[in-house]
Formats: structure tokens, C-alpha cells, sequence
């Protein structure tokens, strides 16, 4: 099998070099084919491990392929740890980053950057895969590094735009914050185990967890709470939490496909990944959790609620991104890792989906994302349009959709996990929070949908005489997005949440083995809908789109009567809570004129000022004055040794 992980991972990276480098001679058609070829290869060969570890009953590998250094006992490796939540994620990066690529030839056809873009995105699938595939931290940041070089190359992939450039600063500056807290983290583990192995140092959690560790003289840490938290904040800043979460909406000034692949199926989720990968040290560190779930419930709630304010169609696909990634770390908090892998499978076909069917959306429409200049699109776009119910319905958790699924069994192990007798504060935190999401969201998701699809026709005439439906290569990974998007919750959560697919790759410890209990109550999919129906989340969904068909199509008046009656919490929204300002007008402003002072005030007036040119002002005038003393004349000359020799005689008897 080895060849076959070798092949995996360096099929797209090949791939990308050639479609780069020689995208001239090879043209827009072989920079398409080789890369779908590759990432295609990618994902049938990841079946293929798959199907080994799980159907053939295959054994999990953890292998060494390169020793690059070896420092005082430290080795630093390439290596793959191939298990089954290793190979979970594979299948859906390389599905979904296939259908990405099918679908860019239609939405970039007639793009000038036809071949680097494949190429970048290419790239990206490589960078990803090593990140999941890493069976050590000197990999794991290779790849989380890769994906971020490669994020900010994609975001201002239209370099010519000023808005393009402003977004893939920001996001390489946020994540520069998360990524310095990784770093810090990943050195905290080397500091308590001198390894970089994966097997190694979870092997150590248990010694980690008994050290301490003074970070403020005086005040001791938790080694293992310290090397968490220190190891969430770069998850933080790679899955948008709050409050480094300021990046996402602003990526989507990339293209469209990106949206979809980078800022909703992977690299936004390699956090989740990277928080469940660590489960061994994470589940010794209640302090850790509590931090997890605190900020994953603040994020999937506030940030569902910018949602509804928004009007360009890719940010509020980008804001319920936010919101699900939320609901994704709350699963981490209360030690549901399973659940929050599931609930990444599900929300990466579904929210692909959704961003996919966007750009179809604003491709038929001219490159139009306003909301409120759309409308009506369902009999011109019938693909597209149904596609999109798809989509809303998992987001939403509608019953039998994907999402209904990982989404409700989410809030059922927060409702059921041990915060409720270790925390009361938490505990109800965190499952509010979930639960006014579920509303949340069906409003915002809700929202979109009718406004682009149903209602009056709010386009100009030039538009509206060229709409229709976009080409089979846009439709077709919509439809093969679809497809998993409805069903795939059926098949997969009885082995995934409940049947202990994932194995070893994640350990819980049984107090806080949350999902085993509920899985004590029910057997299969159809028990499952039966014990949520009873629930208030299905019913919440409901009462969300009831509220945006009333809002948006029954009453189209009112939304901007209850703005001007909220106007104070219409704005707070509007400002994205301010975190904008906070970061842009505070911090950044606060650096350039700190920067400023630092320049006018230290390099010019000091070191150019004083030291330099100040040193050469009084050469300058040392050397006038000795100019001034040699005159040429010989009586001068006398004098000066005359009364030089009368100085230092009347010091010698004064001595």
C-alpha cells in the first residue's frame, strides 16, 4: 500500500508543477486534463485504501519515508500515518477538490489565468493531503503552512483588484496570529517529549499532563492546558474561529471554485482535523475543552447571525461557514470528536454545493452577487435551482438530508455531554447556542434562497435576456454534490458516530464518551430521525424558513421596516460586531502610526539626525575649526609650540 499513499499525495503536486511550469506548451486543455486526471487518480486510490481499512479489515500503517535531521535526539521525519480517520479525510478532499476542478473549466474558461489557476489548485490538494496523511508535528505544519501560502496565492488570484489584494493580506496576517500560537504549541510538545512523532507523544500525554509549567512567574500551568490552548489558537486561525475568524468572508473576493474548496470542504476544516487528531492530549485537559467549547459556541451562533444582513451571495455562504466550523468545535468541546469529524464529511458536500451552485448562479447572471438584483431564477436555472434545495435542506438539517444528521447528532452529545454536571455555565452556553443556530440558520439560508430564486425578477433587462442554464460542466459536479449531500448521512452515521469506525485514530475517555451513550438509545438512521424528531432543533429549522417566507416573499416589506426599528442592532450586524474596525482602525491603524513615530522620531531625528548625520555635522565643524588654525603662516606655528611647550611645563611643576 505504500506506493498507493505515495501516488495519492504526489499525483496532484506532479500535476501542479507540470501545468505551471510548462502551462504554454501544454495549453488551457492539458493544464485541465493532467490536473482532473491526477486529483481523479487521487480519489479512486483513496477509495481504495478505504475500502482496505475498513471493508478488508486492513490494519492502520505509521511509517517513516525520509529522515531529514536528527538533532540531539529529535528526528525530524516524512512520514504517513494512514488510519481510518486519515483516509476519511482524504476521500472527501479529493472528492470534493475533484468536482472543483471539473467545475473550473466552465466558471474560469475565458480567465487569462486558465493554467496557473489549476495549477494552484492542484497544488492545494497536494499541500492538504500532506497535512492529513502527516504521521508527525514537522509534517502536520508543512502542510498547514502549504495550504495557507497556497489559500493566499488563490484569495488574490486576481492580483489586479485592490480588494483581492487587501483580502489575502488579511487572511495571511490573521493566520500568522493562529499560526504563531501552533508553533508555540508544537514547541511546548518537543520542550515535555524531545519527539516530533505523533505515537510518541501520545504515548507521553499522561507524564505532559502531570508537569507543569510557569508561563507568569508565580502562576503555574498545566503543561498539557498550556500545549492545547496554545495548539487551538492556530486551529483558531485556520478554521476562522472567534475572534480570528475576520479573513473568511473577505476571502471570497477569490474565485468562486475556491470558495468552494479551500473556504468550505478543507483547508477551513484542517483545524477540526488538527483538534481531533490530538483527542489523546486534549481529553487531559479539562480546561483545554472548555476553551474549545466556549469559542466554538460564540462563533456558531454570533457569526450565523451576521448572515442574515448579508447581500452578497458568496458571504453569506461564507458566514454560515463560519457558523457550521462553530458547530463543528462545539463537537470538539464536549469530546464528541466523531461527531465533529461527521459533521466536516457532511458540511463538505453540502457547503461545496452551495458555493458551486453560487457561482453558477452569478455566472448566468454576469458576474452579479447582489441578492436584491436577483430573483426568479428557478425557471431559468432549473438545474441549479434544484441542486440548491439540496443544499439548503442539508444546511438547514432538514430530516434524511446529510446534514440532519451530523447536525443533530451534534446538539443531541452536546445536550447529553459531561459539562452538565461539571459546568452548568458552559453546559447551557454552549447548547443555546446550538440550538437558536438551528434558527438561525434556516433564516439566513432561507433568506438567500428565496431571494435568488423565487419572487419578482429583480434584474436589469440586459441580464435578464441572457439568462439561462449554465453548461454541463458546471452542472454536473452540482448534481454529483447533490447526491451525497441527500443520502450520504443514511449510510455512514450508525459506523461512523456510533459503530467505532475511526478506531484508535481518536480517543475518548469514558466519562466524556458522550456519543456511546447516545448511541445506547437507538440502532440505525431511521431511530435516529424518530429520537430527533422528538427534539427542538428539527422543529427550530422549520420555524427559521417559516420566518424568511413570511419576511421575504409573503411580506417583502417588512425586513427593511425592522431594520429601521432595530436600527442600533441592524448596525452592530452590519459592522460585523465591530471586529473589523477593532483589527483595521485599532491594531493595524495603531502599528502604522506606532510605525510612523518610530520613523520620524527614532530613524530620522535620532539615528539619521543625530547619530549619522549629527556625527557628520560635527566633523564638519571640528574639522573648520582646525581648517581655521592651519594658516600657512610660520610665526603662528611658532607661537602655538611656544605655548604648548609653556602648557605642559607649568603642568609639569604644578605635578
Amino acid at each position: 500500500m505504500h506506493g498507493i499513499h505515495l501516488t495519492i499525495v504526489l499525483a496532484p503536486l506532479a500535476a501542479a508543477v507540470i501545468a505551471g511550469l510548462f502551462g504554454n506548451r501544454i495549453g488551457r486543455a492539458g493544464a485541465h486534463w493532467i490536473t482532473i486526471l491526477a486529483v481523479g487518480l487521487s480519489f479512486v486510490l483513496s477509495v481504495v485504501v478505504l475500502k482496505h481499512l475498513y471493508l478488508d479489515g486492513g490494519q492502520a500503517e505509521n511509517y517513516s519515508l525520509y529522515t531529514w535531521a536528527v538533532s540531539d535526539g529529535l528526528r525530524m521525519e516524512v512520514g504517513f500515518l494512514i488510519d481510518r480517520l486519515t483516509v476519511l479525510m482524504m476521500v472527501v478532499v479529493t472528492f470534493v477538490s475533484w468536482m472543483v476542478h471539473i467545475y473550473t473549466i466552465g466558471y474560469m474558461h475565458d480567465d487569462p489565468g486558465y493554467q496557473r489557476f489549476f495549477s494552484y489548485i492542484s497544488l492545494f490538494t497536494f499541500a492538504m493531503l500532506m497535512l492529513v496523511m502527516s504521521n508527525n508535528f514537522l509534517q502536520l505544519f508543512f502542510g498547514w503552512e502549504a495550504v495557507g501560502v497556497v489559500s493566499y496565492l488563490l484569495i488574490g488570484f486576481w492580483f489586479k483588484r485592490e480588494t483581492a489584494i487587501f483580502a489575502n493580506l488579511k487572511a495571511f496576517l490573521v493566520n500568522r496570529v493562529g499560526d504563531f500560537g501552533f508553533i508555540l504549541g508544537i514547541a511546548g510538545v518537543v520542550m515535555f517529549t524531545n519527539s516530533l512523532d505523533y505515537a510518541t507523544v501520545f504515548g507521553s500525554a499522561n507524564s505532559i499532563a502531570a508537569q507543569s509549567v510557569e508561563v507568569i512567574p508565580g502562576s503555574p500551568w498545566n503543561a498539557m492546558t498550556m500545549i492545547c490552548i496554545l495548539l487551538f489558537i492556530g486551529a483558531m486561525g485556520k478554521s476562522a474561529q472567534a475572534p480570528l475568524h475576520v479573513w473568511l468572508p473577505d476571502s471570497m473576493e477569490g474565485p468562486t471554485p475556491i470558495s468552494a474548496l479551500i473556504h468550505a470542504a478543507t483547508m477551513v476544516t484542517a483545524g477540526i482535523f488538527m483538534v481531533a487528531r490530538m483527542s489523546p492530549l486534549f481529553e487531559l485537559s479539562e480546561t483545554a475543552l472548555a476553551v474549545v467549547l466556549t469559542i466554538g459556541a460564540f462563533t456558531a451562533f454570533f457569526m450565523g447571525l451576521l448572515g442574515i444582513v448579508q447581500n452578497d451571495i458568496k458571504r453569506v455562504v461564507a458566514y454560515s461557514t463560519l457558523s457550521q466550523l462553530g458547530y463543528m468545535t462545539v463537537a470538539l468541546g464536549v469530546s464528541a470528536y466523531s461527531a465533529a469529524i461527521f459533521h466536516l464529511m457532511t458540511h463538505a458536500f453540502f457547503k461545496a454545493l452551495l458555493f458551486l451552485g453560487a457561482g453558477s448562479v452569478i455566472i448566468a447572471m454576469h458576474h452579479e452577487q447582489d441578492i436584491r438584483k436577483m430573483g426568479g431564477l428557478r425557471k431559468y436555472m432549473p438545474i441549479t435551482y434544484w441542486t440548491a434545495v439540496i443544499g439548503t435542506l442539508a444546511l438547514i438539517g432538514f430530516p434524511g438530508s446529510a446534514g440532519f444528521f451530523s447536525k443533530d447528532a451534534l446538539i443531541e452529545a452536546v445536550k447529553d455531554s459531561h459539562w452538565h454536571e461539571t459546568d452548568l455555565l458552559v453546559y447551557w452556553v454552549a447548547y443555546l447556542s446550538v440550538l437558536l443556530g438551528v434558527f438561525v440558520t434556516a433564516l439566513y439560508s432561507f433568506r438567500m434562497f428565496f431571494l435568488v430564486f423565487h419572487g419578482e425578477e429583480r434584474m436589469d433587462k440586459e441580464t435578464k435576456s441572457h439568462l439561462h442554464e449554465t453548461p454541463l460542466v458546471v452542472t454536473a459536479p452540482l448534481i454529483l454534490l447533490a447526491i451525497p449531500s441527500a443520502v450520504i448521512g443514511w449510510f455512514t452515521i450508525e459506523p461512523v458516530l456510533f459503530g467505532g469506525f475511526f478506531g484508535d485514530a481518536i480517543r475518548v475517555s469514558h466519562e466524556h464518551d458522550v456519543l456511546a451513550h447516545i448511541g445506547e438509545t437507538f440502532h440505525g438512521s431511521a431511530a435516529f430521525i424518530t429520537h430527533a424528531m422528538q427534539g427542538p432543533a428539527v422543529y427550530l429549522a422549520f420555524a427559521g424558513a417559516f420566518t424568511a417566507w413570511f419576511l421575504y416573499l409573503k411580506r417583502p416589506d417588512l425586513p427593511e421596516k425592522i431594520a429601521s426599528r432595530l436600527s442600533g442592532i441592524y448596525s452592530l450586524l452590519d459592522r460585523k460586531y465591530y471586529f473589523d474596525d477593532l483589527y483595521i482602525k485599532g491594531f493595524a491603524a495603531g502599528g502604522r502610526e506606532i510605525g510612523k513615530f518610530l520613523w520620524k522620531k527614532g530613524d530620522e531625528l535620532i539615528i539619521d539626525g543625530l547619530i549619522v548625520n549629527g556625527t557628520a555635522r560635527s566633523i564638519g565643524r571640528f574639522a573648520g575649526v582646525l581648517r581655521r588654525v592651519q594658516t600657512g603662516y610660520l610665526y603662528h606655528y611658532a607661537f602655538a609650540m611656544f605655548f604648548g611647550v609653556t602648557l605642559i611645563l607649568a603642568w609639569l611643576l604644578w605635578a
